[in-house]
């Protein structure tokens, strides 16, 4: 009998002392779960504490975005012998100068075109109050008369018995002017001492972790605000592209407000998808109120039309290529950015991702740049082979 319970106990309990009845292949799964777990919750309560700062979050983010943009033109203005405070200033006042000046383009064209626009709606609203007065569907005036009383009944006692709310939400309103004001001017005074200061603030960082570390993460922090400048670059080349493929459109069709559309459309589409599709409806709109449902109607191909090479070439291919993510991931992360954080997390999807993934291959001990460079370059020694191939064939 003790020979029995000496056997079964043997078999029960593992070679290497794991314990009874656990194997090897479950202790794994239990250990990749646990430590999945605690990667989860740390991600969780990290966004949830970022959530509740993202007045201070935001403007930073925005600013690394708009220093990616302006590092580069400061340090070439550093390299042809300006001061770095000279060279910062400049392109920082320069942004500041193009954007007010597209503001005041704007502005104008919109001011001159609002009253032949506004002429042109008046215009197609009696054509539709004829068109209803013909009785198209059979009704009688009489009764049509009286659902629009109806409806306007309603829609005056709605407004009189939210006549609250209507008020608190003007005050929020009001509330949210101050904070854009608030993340403007810290946007702003970020921005300025990112390209002033950046060089500095980022090796104090590094300084902060331990020496043996520095180094790695230095170099990965440079392959990360490298894939962030190519993002940035390679977005202002699809929002021009959107622009003026949708400019072009409107101009054809003789469309007014084109400037103010082509700006609202260049703006829009910086952020992915989202962007392009609200820019695109507007424009759509500004055709059916001037000139028509048939300009409306060609508009919106056009429109289409456009959505479709930026969402099946430019960002997928031409970011995905620029910043060394694959075209699914660039797609997939807009959008569960869009989905989970709305228009910002669709904004900061793809830069996030980016400089994510470059920044795990340098820890890992990999060269994404090095890596790029000499793709490139190969490419590039493959295409001169081609060409010189076919001379020959050809000779």
């Amino acid at each position: 009998m003790s020979e029995q319970h000496t056997e079964f106990s043997s078999e029960s309990t593992s070679p290497k002392g794991e314990g009874p009845y656990v194997s090897s292949g479950v202790r794994l799964a239990a250990a990749w779960s646990w430590r999945g777990l605690v990667i989860v919750a740390a991600a969780f309560v990290a966004l949830y504490l970022l959530s509740k700062v993202d007045i201070i979050v935001m403007p930073v983010l925005i600013a690394l975005l708009l220093s990616a943009l302006l590092t580069p033109m400061a340090a070439l203005l550093g390299r042809h012998g300006w001061p770095r405070g000279l060279a910062a200033a400049t392109v920082f006042v320069g942004m500041i100068v193009v954007v007010l000046g597209l503001l005041t383009l704007v502005g104008q064209q919109i001011y001159a075109g609002f009253s032949s626009l506004w002429d042109q709606v008046k215009e197609g609203v009696e054509a539709i109050s004829t068109w209803l007065g013909s009785n198209p569907w059979g009704l009688d005036s009489g009764r049509l008369s009286e659902y629009v009383n109806m409806g306007l009944e309603k829609v005056t006692s709605v407004l009189e018995s939210q006549s609250g709310e209507i008020a608190s939400g003007a005050l929020g309103a009001a509330s949210s002017v101050g904070t854009f004001m608030t993340g403007l001017v810290l946007t702003l005074f970020t921005t300025f001492f990112f390209v002033y200061d950046g060089h500095k603030i980022f090796p104090w960082l590094v300084g902060l972790l331990p020496a043996r570390a520095r180094d790695r993460v230095d170099k990965a922090g440079v392959t990360g605000w490298w894939s962030l400048v190519q993002y940035v670059r390679v977005q202002i080349l699809v929002a021009a592209v959107d622009s003026v493929g949708i400019g072009i459109g409107a101009i054809c069709l003789q469309i007014p407000l084109v400037i103010p559309l082509m700006v609202l459309v260049f703006l829009g589409s910086f952020i992915p998808i989202v962007g392009a599709v609200v820019t695109g409806f507007v424009a759509v709109v500004v055709a059916l109120v001037s000139k028509g449902i048939v300009s409306a109607v060609i508009m919106l191909i056009v429109v289409l039309a456009v959505q479709q090479i930026e969402g099946h070439v430019l960002q997928p291919f031409v970011m995905g290529k620029a910043v060394s993510v694959h075209p699914l991931a660039v797609v997939l992360a807009v959008s569960a950015g869009g989905f989970m954080f709305g228009i910002l997390g669709a904004l900061f999807a793809v830069p996030l991702v980016a400089c994510g993934n470059t920044v795990v291959q340098s820890l890992a001990g990999r060269d994404p740049i090095a890596e790029n460079q000499a793709k490139a370059a190969a490419a590039k020694e493959e295409k001169r082979r081609k060409k010189e191939a076919k001379r020959a064939a050809r000779g």
